[in-house]
């Protein structure tokens, strides 16, 4: 594309997403904001991967009443939190850290009552190595950003690229978070380790698809210098629009299947990958590029 037909584009060929920046930023925090409120009002439901403790999943496939359970099982282990997964009699059994023993002697218990019980899961963590996984989980995001930070400023040869698709990061991390934090407190449902190895995929996959569109970016500028930032934002968005799209959904494919078809263990996980790649799509477009043409403006200003 020659610097004439840049210019000479009409606008229903090249579409001008930079005149809607502002519309953008509005999505963007339409998106943040309650997940924000959530997390300062309720925060992250942690599992024991986190604070440490026992967890029981146990199925029952006899007759019974989730009360009658309760009250059993509060008879055996001290203060308990008991939550029924879903329609199934399939019940998670939270609790301060208890032996193998007492698990096996509830377990007993429950079978003498019931008859059929089933023991689907058990795990228990001690509270200092769920506080020393936090630490890490902390430090490991922290670290990522700085050097991904470096990296794309290094790159770029311009601060400007790495703050831009740093706060593009982190846009995806705080939706992400507040959408757990509201599935959380409405449906019960924890973030463990898992959920951090999520987090930091995501973090590398929204990553690649900004700079995918910065090459882009820096490409088109080194090749025609005397057309204005913000054409040359709306061309390189336009030329990996469509390769961005296509790569996510074989993505998307893949990770609603092991939503809707795997196992329990990994339902969360997949679906927080699944969150995280939509958004991450998004953002890539449709804010790290507003937010460097946006920064570039106020650069601009600041300079004349």
């Amino acid at each position: 594309m020659k610097p004439s037909q840049l210019n000479s584009e009409k606008p229903s060929i090249l579409f001008d997403f930079m005149k809607y920046k502002y519309l953008f930023f509005i999505i963007s925090m339409v998106m943040i904001i309650p997940g924000v409120f959530s997390l300062i009002k309720w925060g992250l439901k942690p599992s024991i991967d986190f604070k440490g403790g026992s967890v029981l999943e146990i199925q029952i496939n006899s007759s019974h009443t989730q009360q009658e359970l309760e009250d059993d099982i509060n008879s055996q282990i001290e203060s308990p939190q008991i939550i029924r997964m879903g329609e199934e009699a399939r019940y998670s059994i939270r609790t301060s850290e208890i032996t193998n023993e007492k698990k096996q002697e509830l377990l007993s218990f429950l079978n003498e009552k019931y008859n059929d019980v089933e023991e689907i899961r058990f795990s228990s963590l001690g509270p200092s190595l769920g506080k020393e996984l936090l630490v890490k989980t902390l430090t490991g995001v922290v670290i990522a950003a700085l050097a991904i930070l470096l990296f794309i400023s290094l790159r770029f040869k311009e601060k400007v690229f790495g703050f831009s698709a740093i706060i593009a990061m982190f846009h995806d991390s705080l939706i992400l978070l507040g959408i757990f934090s509201l599935l959380g407190h409405y449906y019960n449902i924890e973030v463990d380790a898992l959920f951090v190895t999520a987090i930091l995929t995501i973090l590398s996959f929204s990553v690649h698809d900004t700079v995918v569109v910065y090459d882009r970016i820096r490409e088109l500028r080194r090749n025609y210098p005397s057309i204005s930032f913000n054409k040359i934002a709306n061309v390189a968005i336009i030329q990996t629009l469509e390769r961005s799209i296509n790569n996510s959904m074989t993505i998307i494919f893949v990770l609603l299947s092991l939503f809707l078809l795997g196992g329990q263990s990994i339902k969360y996980f997949s679906l927080a990958l699944l969150i995280g790649t939509i958004v991450g799509t998004y953002s890539s477009t449709f804010t790290a590029v507003p937010l460097l043409v946006w920064w570039k403006e106020v650069q601009k200003k600041l300079a004349s």
